[in-house]
């Protein structure tokens, strides 16, 4: 990455944790929790979100029963949910990053151990879907091999132990405040990439916190660093959003003379929480207009302080009129940087343009350019 950091201190091997850190399982969980307590009359409103993140099974049960007053034992609630579970497993997806960071370190053999708050037969199951990942972890251990979970330091310290490398040597990433917690007590070095979105201010416990495993840089921590930035860019896995242009808060044009045309989020919900907040580019086509070069935003915009996670993309492109209602396809390939807060407009605006001319300089290059021609950019309908 083009942002050089000081160097922090020297680790010699790396601890994972897994749920919201190397896979997406919110969603999942969530479906469940709604499926079940749809037949106890009652309705899941996400309220318990933030209190079950990072908590161990019995623990998010505990909470969800007395939440919502259930006619049952936490006990009956945990049979219950566990085949639900099981049967979703196999649809869980690595977060972005995940499978990079994994064989970036696995390659440097660097020594890895995957600490998880999940039970052994969870842990054994959410990871047999995630290909070579088992055999990159020298140790892999869960919440029901120690005597408490997180946020107690056992299963870190138990983790060293196992990797044969002393506490103060070793570098947790954790999505969770119990797992920040935890690392920290157990004297090790802690990045935190938080799974709840506006919570970042919480972490204040974590040596380093990011916006997600994209934003890594190893060399902080006398890694070796990853070698696949090219020109300020990081190419991705291409992913595809469509849909028609709808009008914006109307400040991209009239606040920034950045001409943003904003999509629809309605059904890609789950596609914006998997995917982390920043700024992304890629190929744009206009139904009736043709193909373009795009740099995009999603996420909050924290110097507008949005309640909901928006797309912003810019055509880079001069139109001579608006063109709502006309349908958009999108193929993101690659990333630039994550979303970032300003202390003004003026630097904002000039951030977004130099993420312009970053995004049309790296479109030019055949890596990216190939995708002009992506069949999903050519479909007739969406």
């Amino acid at each position: 990455m083009s942002t050089a950091k000081a160097l922090k201190k020297v680790v010699a091997a790396v601890i994972l944790d897994l749920d919201g850190t190397l896979i997406h399982t919110d969603g999942i969980l969530s479906d469940v929790l709604k499926a079940i307590l749809l037949k106890y009359g009652k309705q899941w409103d996400g309220r318990e979100a933030q209190k079950i993140v990072g908590k161990t099974p019995l623990e998010e049960a505990t909470i969800v029963v007395e939440d919502y007053e259930l006619p049952c034992s936490t006990d009956e609630f945990v049979t219950q949910i566990t085949p639900l579970l099981y049967d979703q497993f196999c649809n869980i997806k690595a977060l972005p990053g995940a499978n990079r960071l994994i064989k970036h370190l696995s390659d440097h053999n660097v020594p890895l151990a995957l600490a998880s708050n999940s039970p052994r037969a969870y842990v054994e199951s959410k990871i047999s879907y995630q290909q070579g990942w088992k055999e990159s972890f020298s140790v892999i251990i869960a919440g029901d091999e120690v005597r408490a979970g997180k946020p107690s330091p056992d299963i870190f310290l138990e983790a060293a132990k196992r990797l044969g490398i002393e506490p103060s040597r070793c570098l947790v990433i954790e999505d969770s405040l119990p797992g920040v917690t935890g690392g920290k007590a157990a004297g090790m070095e802690v990045v935190a990439v938080p799974s709840i979105p506006k919570q970042t201010h919480l972490y204040i416990a974590a040596d380093e916190v990011i916006s997600s495993l994209l934003d890594l840089q190893p060399e902080f921590w006398g890694l070796p660093p990853f070698d696949d930035w090219i020109d300020g860019t990081l190419p991705l896995e291409t992913w595809h959003i469509g849909g028609p242009v709808v009008k914006g808060f109307g400040r991209g044009s009239k606040v920034l003379g950045i001409p943003t045309a904003n999509l629809s989020t309605k059904g890609y919900s789950a596609l914006l929480s998997e995917h982390p907040s920043g700024v992304y580019f890629g190929w744009a086509r206009l139904s009736t207009q043709g193909v373009y070069k795009m740099v995009m935003s999603i996420g909050w915009n924290p110097y507008f302080n949005n309640t909901e996670k928006t797309i912003e993309p810019w055509l880079l492109h001069e139109f001579d009129g608006d063109f709502y209602g006309e349908e958009l396809r999108l193929v993101i390939v690659g990333y630039i940087r994550p979303e970032a807060n300003f202390t003004s407009l003026e630097s904002l605006i000039a951030k977004i343009h130099e993420d312009r001319r970053i995004a049309e300089r790296a479109l030019d290059i055949p890596l990216y350019l190939k995708y002009k021609d992506d069949p999903y950019l050519k479909g007739s309908s969406l």
